[in-house]
């Protein structure tokens, strides 16, 4: 062929492998609202914010919640298995990156052939007859990318993987919170168990006031019977926060890659002041959708979608592949690698399919529709991420008030248990009215250490919605297709 018909053949050639069928991605809109409705003044995340990007937890300077929490990366089972679905999919990146070049393979072959001197419609010649073959080829094969159908596979690759890489730090950000809030249960669980022990002791002190006065004529044989069974309640309640706290504590070992048998946490009741809620810094609707990873995962899986459809459309379109052959071939081992034993071919081939009864159009509409899947997806995720702030936000808003509520309410039941106590041993109650009271206050100090774990919790769960300090810039980047 003229060199110069070559030439414009290849320069076609590069010009039509620039060529991309299908959508370009364009990122779909979200549902948002300029702020959040429950918490109007919540301001939004500045640069100086005090969160501990990455670290959270440590907002709550709490050491041996600091400790555990370092354990979660380098043991825990489901982040390992995150982490390997990410490099899984980071080598599908490599395996569609190799189709845009050649492929090149050798498949020598050594072999000899006698034919029988007695085959039919043979020359019966009185010399040895047959042949040997020694075959050193090179095969190329390339398929040149016209319609964009390898580079939009890559493209696809690509997001994939930073969906991957969002879904390992769902799984971190979720590891971690689930973590700190079992701490936190099981640190109520501690303080629970303290108050019913003080209260055991103090209705022990009471069943033997009753027996006492009972002996001595004064109060009647009931009255013991109802302390003995204000006793065994407060020692039953006693035995399930007991089990509670164990099972605090193997869930914990279990979040840090440890059989439950080989931890053991200290016992340290959780009070109001340690630890503190946190301030935790806001964020603004829009900006959610950068720090959530979860959505980060869906909008990634959005333009991986986006370029299937691309793909799909590809294949109306006809396809160029080039195949040569290269090597040599000998009837003998001397001549094998002579050079007038060389051997090459050339062929490019064109393909386009006919007619195929409407398998393409169903592909490129099952694309289509997986796409809007994608999109529903997206929308829904950021919605339920923006109702699971608003949650959260109400939450540590209307508990900071129940909590003072709740202390009010303490003190008032702790002060009518005194007085009924004081009233009783006068003679002027009965017992009934102690047993009440009794229960009154014991609930409403349970009551208290449990909103102070509510707290504790929407403060945990709030930074998980706004996604404790991670965001979008953390994906890593690839270079194009």
């Amino acid at each position: 062929m003229n060199p110069k018909k070559l030439l414009a053949l290849a320069a076609m050639t590069v010009s039509l492998a620039g060529c991309r069928v299908g959508p370009n991605y364009v990122k779909p809109s979200a549902p948002t609202a300029p702020a959040f409705k429950e918490d109007s003044e919540w301001k939004a995340a500045t640069p100086n914010d005090a969160m501990a990007r990455g670290k959270w937890w440590e907002m709550y300077n709490d050491q041996q919640l600091n400790a555990l929490e370092e354990q979660i990366d380098p043991a825990n089972q489901t982040l390992k298995q995150a982490e390997a679905n990410f490099r899984a999919a980071r080598n599908v990146i490599r395996q569609n990156r190799a189709d845009l070049a050649p492929t090149l393979s050798v498949d020598p072959t050594l072999g000899a052939t006698r034919i029988s001197a007695n085959q039919p419609y043979r020359n019966n010649l009185p010399t040895s007859s047959g042949q040997g073959n020694f075959v050193m080829p090179l095969d190329l094969t390339y398929e040149i990318d016209l319609w964009g159908r390898v580079r939009r596979a890559i493209t696809s690759a690509q997001d994939t993987t930073q969906a991957y890489v969002a879904d390992l730090e769902t799984a971190r950000l979720s590891l971690h919170a689930e973590l700190a809030m079992n701490y936190f249960n099981l640190r109520s669980a501690d303080a629970q168990k303290k108050l019913l022990d003080e209260t055991v002791a103090a209705y022990k002190d009471a069943l033997q006031l009753t027996t006492d006065r009972a002996d001595g004529g004064v109060a009647p044989e009931s009255d013991v019977a109802q302390a003995r069974t204000q006793l065994q309640q407060a020692l039953v309640q006693s035995t399930e926060v007991t089990i509670a706290r164990a099972q605090y504590e193997h869930s914990i070992a279990v979040l840090i890659g440890k059989p439950p048998a080989d931890l053991s946490i200290p016992v340290k009741p959780l009070t109001e002041s340690t630890p503190g809620i946190p301030a935790i810094p806001g964020v603004l609707p829009s900006e959610l959708l950068e720090r959530r990873p979860d959505i980060a995962a869906q909008e990634r899986r959005m333009a991986a979608a986006n370029e299937q459809i691309g793909i799909a459309k590809s294949a109306f379109y006809p396809r160029l592949n080039l195949a040569a052959d290269a090597g040599f071939t000998g009837n003998s081992m001397p001549t094998w690698f002579l050079w007038t034993s060389r051997i090459w071919a050339v062929s490019p081939q064109f393909s386009e399919q006919i007619f195929d009864a409407g398998r393409r159009r169903a592909r490129t509409n099952t694309a289509v529709a997986q796409y809007d899947a994608t999109v529903a997806s997206y929308r829904q995720s950021a919605l339920t991420a923006f109702q699971q702030v608003e949650d959260n936000l109400v939450a540590l808003k209307q508990l900071e008030t129940e909590a003072q509520q709740q202390r009010e309410a303490t003190q008032a039941a702790e002060e009518a248990l005194g007085l009924f106590r004081t009233r009783y041993e006068g003679g002027v109650d009965t017992y009934l009215q102690v047993i009440t009271s009794q229960t009154t206050a014991l609930q409403n100090q349970r009551n208290e250490i449990d909103i102070l774990r509510r707290r504790l919790d929407a403060s945990i769960l709030l930074i998980k919605a706004t996604g404790g300090g991670w965001d979008t810039s953390k994906l890593p980047q690839f270079p194009k297709g």
